[in-house]
């Protein structure tokens, strides 16, 4: 039976997760890759809030991953209540307001369930339990954030400091004294031992009029903005896209630090169940089928007298040897390798960053891109020119486009497209190509039921990827 008042998971899907570079980038992040299998983070987070007892969920995320969001969510057969597109990142209070008031015009009394989109938690009954479990003080107007009961003194996580007669193993929300910020390893220790600190998860739960007044009362100065930026929002195609101009006005800052450490009316839900945040390597190592040495390893590598290391190869075309490695992280890539001992991994960020100082591609992009018609990764780039490879799933198209400063040869190796250019359409299967000059206007189509992949060659003065003048889509797109 569904719950009364309803409860809409939302589920936010920012962040790039630079501490698990180079697997994770900006135009790539953790989220939506497979991690720890075929299921991407987002598909489990999504198929985690998928019960009797709760709505439909609502995604919030940015413009660059929004058809990502759709194509990984339809082979689940989930249909959001909404996705919810933000101009620009602004952290997650003003993120978590914006579904607040989306909700407020058409479930004013619903409870709202918060998650991020990147965490693991193996165990969805166990999860959906505890937050009905802390639904009847959310609905009472208490502000619920959920704790996750330690098993080591972790350094990376913030705590969460319960009252001195609160039990951490109660399946009923405890009463919440303070947020802590991450500790060193001998507090981390302490806080362990007494048994009255949890780990703080990022995952709320409250009523839409509780939170929107508690935004009232300790950051009034977002409500207007993000308030306009929802009432302007516009609708595109399944999106709902917030209005720019006033969400470039609310101030970036965590939920954390805007409303939970500010209100009065705070409340804990401890969750002993397993979780993991994957906020880097030693996580995923962690959360890996090890080894009798402690190895956890992925396809294509070789492991000679390694113990407790993670050795992974992205690629089938690259096979990763390792040989007397002791507490080491290797990532091989094929445009990227990560090495390090696992002393070392919260430096992966600080390496993304000098990487983006450098201007190295790498830092953010990654060789393969997603689009609503299939994917593309590049191949080979050089002085005016660029080969990449491209696959268009059935019913895909490209818009009808041109290039200012680049010309195109096309190479079909695998299927059947529907080609235009200028005036002229014709079918181009395997081992044909066609060729499409400066200024032409293009576009490539598959109407049939199998992938079409070719290989694209590029020449030009300039090959970015904003040198497109689109005329037409049949995704609304115009800039990307």
């Amino acid at each position: 039976m569904m719950t009364s008042p309803p409860l809409f998971p939302v589920i936010l899907c920012g962040g790039s997760g630079t501490r698990l570079w180079p697997v994770s980038r900006k135009s790539d992040p953790k989220q939506f890759t497979g991690l720890l299998g075929e299921r991407s983070l987002f598909q489990e987070a999504a198929q985690r809030v998928v019960c009797n007892d709760f709505e439909a969920p609502i995604v919030v995320s940015g413009n660059d991953f929004r058809f990502t969001i759709v194509e990984q969510l339809t082979a689940l057969e989930i249909s959001p209540s909404a996705i919810l597109i933000e101009p620009e990142a602004r952290n997650t209070a003003p993120a978590i307001l914006a579904a607040a008031l989306h909700l407020k015009e058409r479930a004013p009394d619903a409870l709202m369930l918060v998650t991020p989109s990147d965490h693991l938690i193996p165990d969805h009954k166990a999860f959906q339990q505890a937050v009905l479990a802390a639904a009847p003080r959310a609905q009472a107007g208490d502000l619920i954030t959920f704790g996750i009961v330690p098993t080591r003194p972790e350094t990376g996580y913030g705590y969460l400091e319960m009252a001195p007669d609160a039990s951490s193993v109660a399946r009923e929300p405890q009463k919440l004294s303070r947020f802590i910020e991450k500790p060193d390893e001998e507090h981390a220790r302490k806080m362990l031992d007494a048994g009255n600190y949890l780990w703080n998860a990022g995952i709320f739960l409250f009523s839409v009029n509780s939170l929107v007044k508690a935004y009232g009362e300790c950051a009034p100065d977002m409500l207007d903005p993000v308030h306009a930026a929802v009432k302007g929002a516009t609708s595109d195609l399944s999106f709902t896209r917030l209005a720019a101009e006033p969400w470039s006005r609310a101030h970036s800052i965590s939920i954390d630090y805007a409303i939970m450490e500010r209100a009065k009316n705070l409340a804990v839900m401890p969750y002993a169940s397993p979780w993991s945040d994957l906020g880097g390597w030693p996580a995923v190592h962690e959360e890996g089928e090890a080894d009798e040495a402690g190895n956890v390893s992925s396809d294509n590598v070789t492991a000679m007298d390694c113990s407790d290391s993670l050795l992974r190869s992205e690629d089938t075309g690259i096979h990763v040897v390792g040989i007397g490695l002791q507490d080491m992280i290797v990532v091989a890539m094929r445009d990227a390798v990560l090495v390090a001992p696992f002393s070392e991994s919260q430096r992966v960020g600080e390496a993304v960053a000098e990487l983006k100082k450098k201007g190295i591609l790498q830092a953010e992009q990654a060789s393969h891109d997603q689009r609503p018609w299939g994917c593309f990764e590049s191949l080979a780039v050089g002085n005016r020119f660029q080969v990449k490879r491209i696959m268009v799933k059935p019913g895909g198209s490209l818009s009808l486009q041109s290039h200012k400063k680049r010309a195109e040869h096309w190479i079909v190796v695998g299927g059947t497209a529907k080609v235009t250019i200028g005036e002229q359409v014709k079918a181009v299967s395997a081992n044909q190509s066609v060729f499409i000059p400066l200024g032409e206007k293009h576009r490539l189509e598959n109407p049939y039921d199998e992938p079409v992949t070719l290989i694209e060659v590029q020449t030009g003065s300039y090959l970015g990827e904003d040198d497109i003048i689109r005329y037409d889509d049949v995704y609304g797109r115009s800039e990307d």
